[in-house]
C-alpha cells in the first residue's frame, strides 16, 4: 500500500512535511525508549518477559516503519518518483509493507499474549496455549517476521506482474490493481480479528473479575490493577479499530479514486506513536524510567540556567 501516484502540490508537501517530522521524531524517541530499557534490562542480566520481548520487537519495526515512510516522503516530496526511479519506489514501499505487517502482526501477539496472561480462563485448551506461548515468545517474533516477509514478498511480485505486464504506463488500471485490496485484506483484516477477539475474551474476564470482588465486598484486595488492565485493553482495542478503519480507507480510497497515499499513511504513523506512549505510561517499569529521564533533563536545564543567572550576576557585579 505504500505507494503514490499523482503528487500534491509545493503547499500541500510543505503541510506535510510538518506531521511528518513530527511524527518521526516523535516515534524515534518513544520506540527507542523503550528498546534501550529492554535491551539494558536484558544486557544486565534482568528478567525480562515474554511481553518485553514482543514491546521490544514492535518498537524496533515501528521505527523502521517510520524510517521507511519518511524515505517514501521525500522522495516524492523531491520529485524522485519518476518512471526511472519507480522501481527504487516499489521495493522501499515493500520495505515500509513488511515493517508495517510486522507491527501489526506483534500488536496482535502482544493482546493475544495479554489475554492469556492475566484472564482468568481454566479450560485445558487456555492453559496450553498460555504455557506456549509463555516458552515460545521468541518462535513467534520471528514467525510473526517471517510471514509478514511472506506477504509483503507476494505484494512486491503482484505489483512487478502487472506492470510488466503493461507496455505502456497507466496509472488509472496500476490503481486498480487487486494486490493492493489483497494486501488490506491479508496484512490488516485477519490480525484485527484474532485482536479482537483476545480483547473481548480479556475484557470480559476482568469485567466478571471485577464485579466478582466488589459483591464479595473484598476490601483487602486493590482493584486499580484490574481497573488499569482494563484501560489498557480498551486502549489497544481502539488503536487496532483505527489502524484497520485507516488502512481499509485508504485501500478503498486508492482503489476507487486513485488518491495518493500518503496522507493517509502519515496520519496512521501517529497512531503507534500514541500506542508506546500509553505502553510507557501504564507499564511500572519503564513508566520509572521515563520519570528518572524526565527528571535528570529538568535537574540539567534548571542548574543550566541557575549557572547562566550566577555568570550574569557577576558579570554585572564587575
Amino acid at each position: 500500500m505504500a505507494d503514490s501516484t499523482e503528487g500534491y502540490t509545493d503547499v500541500q508537501y510543505l503541510g506535510l512535511l510538518a506531521p511528518t517530522l513530527i511524527a518521526l521524531l516523535a516515534g524515534l524517541v518513544m520506540h527507542s525508549f523503550i528498546i534501550g530499557v529492554n535491551v539494558t534490562n536484558w544486557w544486565k542480566g534482568r528478567s525480562v518477559t515474554p511481553v518485553d520481548h514482543i514491546v521490544t520487537s514492535l518498537g524496533i519495526s515501528r521505527m523502521c516503519a517510520q524510517c521507511t515512510l519518511t524515505l517514501l516522503f521525500l522522495m516524492d516530496m523531491f520529485s524522485l518518483s519518476s518512471p526511472d526511479s519507480r522501481i527504487t519506489l516499489v521495493i522501499i514501499g515493500s520495505v515500509y509493507n513488511l515493517f508495517s505487517d510486522a507491527h501489526i502482526l506483534l500488536t496482535t501477539l502482544l493482546s493475544i499474549v495479554f489475554c492469556l496472561k492475566i484472564s482468568n480462563h481454566h479450560s485445558r485448551l487456555f492453559l496450553y496455549l498460555r504455557g506456549l506461548i509463555a516458552h515460545r515468545t521468541a518462535f513467534f517474533i520471528g514467525a510473526s517476521v517471517l510471514l509478514s516477509t511472506v506477504n509483503s514478498l507476494i505484494t512486491l511480485l503482484l505489483v512487478i506482474t502487472e506492470n510488466s505486464s503493461d507496455e505502456t504506463y497507466n496509472t488509472t488500471t496500476e490503481c486498480r490493481n487487486i494486490n493492493f485490496i489483497y494486501h488490506a485484506t491479508i496484512a490488516v483484516f485477519f490480525p484485527f480479528l484474532f485482536s479482537c477477539i483476545s480483547s473481548v475474551l480479556l475484557f470480559t474476564s476482568l469485567y466478571h473479575h471485577i464485579t466478582k470482588m466488589k459483591m464479595s465486598r473484598n476490601l483487602t484486595v486493590n482493584l486499580e490493577t484490574y481497573y488499569s488492565a482494563l484501560k489498557l485493553v480498551v486502549f489497544t482495542f481502539l488503536y487496532n479499530t483505527l489502524c484497520i478503519i485507516s488502512y481499509i480507507a485508504a485501500a478503498i480510497f486508492y482503489y476507487f479514486y486513485c488518491l495518493n497515499l500518503l496522507c493517509f499513511l502519515i496520519v496512521l504513523d501517529f497512531f503507534p506513536v500514541l500506542h508506546s506512549s500509553y505502553l510507557i505510561y501504564r507499564t511500572a517499569k519503564l513508566r520509572s524510567q521515563m520519570a528518572k529521564v524526565l527528571q535528570n533533563v529538568t535537574d540539567f536545564l534548571f542548574q543550566r540556567k541557575h549557572t547562566e543567572t550566577r555568570e550574569n550576576i557577576e558579570v554585572v557585579a564587575l
